[in-house]
């Protein structure tokens, strides 16, 4: 398997809040950050929720009811870490079969005088099979994680 499978997608940024803050808007405030035109939700959406436990998910609600259930949250430790799958496909759909997953751990750190340092890692993306050198370079462009996580820290700028 060529040396990028192995390799993970990182991105970080360190922002203007103290660990839990961070912490709790990163996953239950996940609608006040999250790009908008990151859903796979048919139609216009309505809300998006992170189940707060191990077995919970991320899920995306549509003003007509329509429901997608994209991620599962595999670790849950606040305010030092989560992991979420990443089950979507190469075509931009939720992918059933959990061994064809990647994965996202986020993890939160102090970074001085209220701020945190966040950390993501999006990992073992050879497992969406093939062609997923596409998903790699998806998530690792400035229009993935790097846009998420610019959007995470203007999103608690604005609580200052």
């Amino acid at each position: 398997m060529p040396e990028v499978a192995s390799s993970p997608v990182h991105s970080s940024v360190v922002v203007d809040a103290p660990i839990d803050r961070a912490f709790t808007v990163f996953t239950d405030g996940i609608a006040s950050w999250w790009p908008p035109d990151h859903h796979i939700i048919e139609g216009e959406l309505a809300s998006m929720e992170f189940e707060p436990w191990v077995g919970g998910s991320i899920v995306d609600r549509g003003v007509d009811g329509s429901e997608c259930r994209w991620a599962r949250v595999l670790a849950y430790e606040p305010p030092d870490r989560v992991v979420f799958s990443w089950d979507l496909n190469l075509q931009w759909t939720v992918e059933t079969d959990h061994r064809r997953t990647s994965e996202v751990e986020v993890r939160f750190t102090p970074d001085g005088s209220g701020r945190t340092r966040v950390d993501l890692e999006h990992r073992e993306i050879h497992r969406h099979g093939d062609g997923w050198e596409e998903m790699h370079s998806a998530v690792g462009s400035p229009d993935g994680w790097v846009v998420g996580l610019e959007r995470f820290a203007s999103r608690l700028a604005s609580d200052a």
